[in-house]
């Protein structure tokens, strides 16, 4: 189905996504690029605090978004976005800088994450296998969940620089931190079955 550009240009967002899910015409997210393109700039400026680092962000979110639009269920895109850019800054920090500080992180806090679990201890798996593994266990967690955990044991935020961070109030992240460890526990076990 072939659309003149100012067809675009009339379409809500919500119009957009819909005719993108249905028709995958990459002109619908070309188009939210242009219209949210500024806003995930502030977003991604805000925690890179580089000009650079954060145009590559943008370009980065948006072709995620040719993926993620089509599965996920989208009410108000620019609420969503912001969550996706916040969630994308905030997971790559995630870089070699910050390895070792995970790995440090992972043992010191290693009951928190795995209870006693023998074979989830680094004495019997090897630091690489136990990072990409926790790694892709915290990738699975709802968004909230994984913001809080990163935050709180990755970077060692406090409870309040958490909150103050992600929005949410205390009561909120100490419950997304609870819940956060509890299904890492469970996508921990279920990975090394």
């Amino acid at each position: 189905m072939s659309r003149k550009l100012s067809d675009y240009i009339k379409m809500t967002d919500n119009e957009l996504i819909t005719h993108y899910k249905k028709h995958e015409d990459k002109e619908c997210v070309g188009e939210l690029y242009k219209r949210y393109t500024g806003l995930t700039y502030a977003i991604c400026l805000k925690y890179h605090k580089d000009s650079e680092k954060a145009r590559e962000a943008v370009l980065e979110i948006f072709e995620e978004l040719i993926d993620k639009l089509l599965v996920h269920e989208v009410q108000n895109f620019k609420s969503w976005l912001h969550t996706v850019a916040r969630n994308h800054c905030l997971l790559s920090f995630r870089s070699k800088k910050y390895e070792t500080q995970f790995i440090d992180n992972y043992k010191k806090y290693q009951n928190d994450f795995m209870e006693q679990d023998k074979i989830l201890y680094p004495d019997y798996i090897t630091k690489e296998e136990n990072y990409k593994e926790l790694e892709k266990c915290i990738d699975q967690l709802k968004d909230e969940q994984k913001n809080c955990i990163v935050l709180f044991y990755l970077q060692e935020k406090s409870y309040v620089e958490v909150a103050k961070i992600t929005g949410y109030s205390m009561k909120e992240v100490k419950s997304y931190l609870q819940n956060g460890k509890r299904n890492l526990k469970i996508l921990m076990s279920e990975n090394n079955e």
